[in-house]
């Protein structure tokens, strides 16, 4: 018997406040559904959802269910950069996982539809899918249009530093503000949010070519009802998450994410899916995997073109099919079929042509947003993991990101990201400088992303290919150069990354993965020198004051778990 069937003798108010809902007494019969979305007034990725939760409650009564809707809007990590704002980013993915739990627990349901775009409310979409261990499908949000001559949502915070620096007007500013985002959807770049609905997909936790899709576009709609289908057949059959989500999944999941350039923040994201199974995912995992896949999407920040052409290259899909000889072709997905299965329906169904009108018009060809797998635009990509005596326990970088791989600078330390910004616009950060930026982690700040600082960095032409930024905080998936983030311990921690003085030598070296102190007041010296001053200034540390938290801010500072973990509540 159904679970929603099974309790109705037991929480016997249930059928009378249904019924007080507006439900007819032949709904009270059907499987009952949770149709949980981030929908809201929040920001472009959010304010669409609506339209296709309605889609997929179709989808669901036609094939014999009812579905009831709810919604834990997410924020808008754009809207929340430059001010505290940030610091509540992450742990709104905690947060909004946790309430989902609450309201499905609380209700006897069947099986959950979930529907979202951006960078936090897709996490904590798939940690609840996970988590609740129902039959479950995810509808990604999809991409938003591009923006005149290629303008896309990040290159704003680039021409914002020009323009305080007095290299073009505030007329010429506006005018890029003003035409960024011309509808709803996630940012049109490979950013957290792009990237982690291409994780969905290649998780097998949403259906095949959903992830990206035009989010004004049809096939979306059509996606969402189609999920509302797919799932009651998952109820039929008891395909849980925990049937889909296993070792092989999840690095499917990493080499897809290789392949496209994804975010860092997938290394917060991904472990805190599998967390919720008990399987661990480590950084080394993610470096192991991607060493061999080569980098193929031709898409912002790591490429040229907008998110909106991947789509209509062919997706996660075209991806998948490029590197399918490292994936685990036999991985179960939501559709009850497997990879293999579902590339193989793909293919003979001609999706892999459709979208070749569309990029005609545009004059271009799908090799040149997906290029085939022998001729890459890097032959290996993806995340290093790396360590050294700043970061013990580890510390990511994005070499598709930059052409800095190898640097040696002297360092700049300063305690909160503001400052550092404002050291960039102000010219006080010179070539050959590495920023470090500390008390930014979990337990410190929430580990806030350092969006601006980055951009105002490869706004200055000067400054792109000169100074490194290092950080126990997380970068934006927009960011670009040379930036390491997520190094632990954190400095709430008592990581050594407390222990940089001004003018250390730092020296970044992601072939061999490391990242260390090499030299003191400019000279170069001795490991053992090195260690033996490290150890001097550890004993006359005292670390810096950090403003008071409150509320549910206090709690997730006082109970994060370390980047490399995931940065989830422990």
């Amino acid at each position: 018997m159904l679970k929603s069937q099974e309790m109705r003798d037991i929480a016997v108010e249930m059928d009378a406040l249904k019924l007080g809902m507006g439900w007819g007494k032949n709904d009270l019969d059907k499987p009952q559904i949770m149709l949980q979305t981030s929908k809201g007034d929040s920001h472009p990725g959010s304010i669409h959802l609506g339209r296709l939760a309605k889609k997929a409650k179709k989808g669901v009564e036609k094939k014999g269910g009812k579905a009831a809707q709810y919604t834990v809007t997410d924020i808008c990590d754009g809207i929340a950069q430059g001010h505290d704002g940030m610091n509540y980013s992450l742990l709104s993915r905690e947060i909004m996982a946790a309430m989902i739990e609450a309201q499905f627990r609380s209700t006897p349901f069947d099986g959950a539809l979930f529907a979202a775009s951006c960078d936090k409310a897709v996490p904590a979409h798939l940690i609840s899918m996970a988590r609740l261990g129902a039959p479950s499908i995810f509808i990604p949000g999809g991409s938003m249009t591009t923006g005149p001559n290629g303008l896309t949502l990040e290159q704003v915070a680039t021409y914002h530093s020009k323009y305080k620096r007095g290299e073009i007007s505030r007329e010429q500013f506006l005018e890029f503000q003003d035409t960024a985002c011309p509808g709803c959807g996630a940012c049109q770049f490979m950013g957290t949010a792009s990237t982690m609905q291409c994780m969905a997909e290649a998780l097998g936790l949403a259906l095949p070519s959903s992830a990206m899709s035009p989010a004004s576009g049809k096939h979306l709609k059509k996606i969402a009802e189609k999920s509302g289908k797919a799932l009651m057949k998952l109820v039929e059959s008891s395909i849980t998450p925990k049937d889909i989500l296993n070792e092989k999944s999840f690095e499917n999941a990493i080499i897809v994410h290789g392949a496209i350039g994804g975010s860092t923040n997938a290394l917060l994201h991904i472990p805190a899916i599998a967390h919720q199974l008990g399987i661990s995912i480590t950084p080394e995992m993610f470096d192991k995997l991607q060493k061999s896949i080569p980098y193929l999407l031709n898409v912002r920040p790591g490429g040229f073109y907008s998110a909106e052409y991947f789509w209509h290259a062919g997706g996660v899909p075209a991806i998948m099919e490029e590197v399918k000889i490292h994936l685990h072709l036999d991985a179960l997905t939501v559709t009850g079929l497997t990879v293999g299965d579902n590339l193989e329906k793909l293919r003979k169904n001609g999706f892999f042509e459709k979208g070749g009108a569309f990029l005609a018009k545009c004059g271009l060809k799908k090799d040149m947003i997906i290029t085939p797998y022998d001729e890459p635009i890097l032959k290996t990509a993806g995340i290093a993991y790396i360590k050294g005596n700043i970061a013990p326990q580890g510390a990511v970088v994005k070499p598709a990101a930059t052409s800095m791989h190898v640097f040696t600078g002297r360092a700049v330390p300063f305690e909160c990201e503001e400052d550092a910004y404002h050291a960039v616009l102000s010219g006080k950060i010179e070539p050959g400088d590495v920023i470090v930026v500390r008390n930014e982690g979990p337990r410190g700040s929430g580990m806030p992303e350092l969006f601006y600082t980055t951009e105002a960095l490869a706004s200055d032409e000067a400054l792109s290919k000169s100074v490194a930024l290092i950080t126990d905080g997380r970068f934006s998936g927009a960011t670009r150069g040379p930036v390491v983030g997520h190094i632990s311990p954190e400095a709430a921690s008592s990581g050594p990354i407390n222990l940089i003085e001004p003018n250390d030598l730092i020296t970044i070296d992601i072939p061999k993965r490391k990242i260390n102190i090499t030299g003191i007041d400019g000279k170069a010296m001795s490991r053992a020198q090195i260690n033996k001053a490290l150890e001097l200034r550890r004993s006359a540390f005292t670390p810096a004051k950090r403003a008071e938290r409150t509320g549910i801010l206090k709690v997730y500072t006082q109970l994060a778990s370390s980047p490399m973990k995931g940065g989830y509540i422990e």
